[in-house]
């Protein structure tokens, strides 16, 4: 993790699709990342693999832990008897009432933890979650275990995607949102700092995915009330007709893409 003095700045969504990748290699390339979560779901990965590790110790590569986008990697014959992973409103709906299929949630993560290291030749340096769910009650004790397992508690940190509320109150960014995944969360940091791993203290980037907000205004935000390892995260890329048929956020990526290869960014951050 980063020094107190500094934040890091991480993308979500790697192999999410080609065009998803191609735009958060760029900014790689130009060293305006410090971190990409993938999506070892996604059929792109092996070849998106190959391409963020020709890239050498620029950017730290993780696993963005993914329950409710497309079909899992295993067969969930009860948390998804259609073959697509539910909502996420779904899982926390589970999670609360304690009904999340432990057997089939373990074996998943263990299978996108496995497709990590298949394609990118090591363990994962961090691990967070598609919509969070990384610090769901149940899958967090099930996650915790498994990276335990494997002897990972030390080499590997997690992200905690939950903020103090003052802290939220301050940015006044999307502060309803950032509030409910605290709330959805609470007790993620203390509990894996308990298994032995490192975690962000300081959590910013929610964003309202609203083409007509100026993000380089709300990037400034985003660092205010730093904790002392703070995190931001971001969805920069590039737009492609799959992504048009996955995911509600697209055009918002390349608008967060010229932010972060621009002179105002560069600025901002010290590039």
């Amino acid at each position: 993790m980063a020094a107190a003095s500094k934040f890091v700045l991480c993308a979500d969504d790697y192999a999410l699709t080609p065009s998803v990748s191609l735009g958060i290699l760029e900014a790689v390339e130009a060293g305006r990342l410090d971190a990409t979560g993938a999506m070892t779901t996604r059929p792109h990965w092996p070849e998106a693999a190959r391409d963020l590790m020709s890239l050498g110790s620029a950017v730290q590569a993780g696993l963005h832990l993914d329950l409710t986008l497309g079909p899992p990697l295993t067969a969930m014959p009860s948390l998804v008897p259609n073959g697509r992973m539910p909502r996420i409103g779904t899982l926390i709906r589970l999670s609360r009432m304690g009904k999340l299929p432990e057997a089939e949630i373990r074996a998943e993560i263990a299978a996108q933890i496995d497709a990590f290291g298949a394609a990118y030749g090591r363990a994962p340096a961090f691990v967070d979650g598609h919509q969070h769910v990384q610090m769901l009650p149940g899958i967090r004790d099930w996650l915790f275990a498994e990276l335990n397992g494997r002897g990972l508690a030390g080499d590997v940190w997690l992200r905690d995607s939950g903020d103090r509320i003052e802290r939220i109150l301050r940015r006044r960014i999307e502060a309803p949102k950032a509030m409910m995944v605290a709330m959805a969360g609470r007790g993620f940091g203390e509990e894996a700092r308990k298994s032995g791993f490192v975690t962000n203290e300081g959590f910013a980037g929610f964003s309202a995915f609203d083409r007509r907000r100026d993000y380089a205004a709300d990037f400034e935000r985003y660092l205010l009330a730093p904790g002392p390892r703070h995190l931001v995260m971001c969805h920069p890329g590039r737009v492609d007709g799959e992504l048009e048929r996955l995911d509600p956020v697209t055009y918002t990526r390349e608008q967060e893409l010229e932010f972060f290869l621009s002179d105002r960014f560069a600025d901002l951050a010290g590039c």
